[in-house]
């Protein structure tokens, strides 16, 4: 499948059972409401997706499980976070064998490396699948920058596409516009920056509270991309009390217990994470609830820019 790097990408959470097996059941019911809320593309395997905690075996039961539930309507991407260039060659190739449809790819973890270290890296995956490939850019929680130099470098390479912008810096989505113009999509990484950074050029969002909230998520993106801005700012005022759940180091933790209160997850995560507690599961609980109680009548977002094309 072509991916068009625009759009609402959900960054999924994974679903565990009490017994910390793969629930699979109620990741079909998220994934499902993501479909029907008019998602562009499913990300698996990211923060959210508790990566660092899944055996291959189990990545490739989601990506197998999750390109069976959309039977094509949307691409399917696998996150890549390894420690070695040659761990990931393999699961770039894993992946491809189970039906993704395209990547996303950190830097190398755990080590700090340079910049030739970095674009070697990515060229030497690149060239290994015939994937397409989405740079994650996120120099805050994994210390390593992917400068624009560095992407001239990288755009060598066909399938290097599309940045999930995670700098922090909303005037970087005008700086790659400038520099690469649509050689490289820009998706933005960071909810609380969302809707600046699409009025800035992004071309689409990676997102982490659309895992409890689709609906809005994808209606924000819609409605401004038509232009109608006022109703989109509406919407997003009113979500980012919740979107501030996304910046935090219990992310995970924060978002699957907003999945509780839509009625499309669980809380249950793998150690050594624990569900929320005390006086932060509180605040939170607080946040999520006001939310719902405020929650907006959304207007009719599906097809309006199909309708203007």
């Amino acid at each position: 499948m072509q991916i068009n790097w625009e759009g609402v990408m959900p960054a999924v959470t994974t679903k565990f059972t009490a017994d910390d097996q793969l629930d699979l059941d109620l990741f079909e019911v998220n994934i499902k409401a993501q479909l029907d809320a008019g998602v562009h593309g499913i990300v698996l395997g990211g923060t959210l997706g508790e990566a660092s905690t899944l055996t291959d075996e189990e990545k490739t039961i989601l990506t197998r499980k999750t390109v069976e539930i959309v039977a094509g309507s949307v691409p399917v991407m696998m996150n890549i976070a390894e420690q070695t260039t040659k761990g990931a060659i393999a699961a770039a190739k894993q992946a491809e064998e189970d039906g993704a449809a395209g990547l996303m790819m950190l830097p190398p973890m755990r080590y700090k490396a340079s910049d030739r270290e970095v674009v070697a890296f990515f060229k030497a995956v690149a060239q290994s699948t015939s994937l397409p490939i989405m740079v994650y850019n996120n120099p805050v929680d994994y210390k390593i920058e992917v400068t624009l130099d560095m992407f001239e470098e990288l755009l060598e390479e066909p399938n290097i596409q599309a940045v999930k912008e995670s700098t922090r810096d909303i005037s970087n989505v005008t700086r790659i516009k400038n520099r690469f113009g649509d050689r490289l999509k820009i998706m933005t990484g960071v909810d609380t920056l969302a809707l600046e950074s699409l009025l800035m050029g992004a071309d689409g969002w990676v997102a982490g509270l659309v895992c409890a909230f689709p609906a809005e998520t994808v209606a924000i993106y819609e409605l401004q991309k038509a232009g109608r801005i006022a109703e989109a700012l509406e919407i997003y005022r009113w979500f980012l009390p919740l979107l501030e759940l996304d910046i935090d180091a219990q992310l995970v933790q924060n978002i699957k217990l907003a999945e509780v209160h839509t009625e499309i997850g669980s809380e249950y995560v793998r150690a050594p994470r624990l569900p929320l507690a005390g006086e932060r599961r509180e605040e939170v609980l607080q946040i999520i609830k006001e939310g719902l109680a405020s929650r907006p009548t959304l207007p009719e977002y599906k097809g309006i820019n199909a309708e203007m094309a």
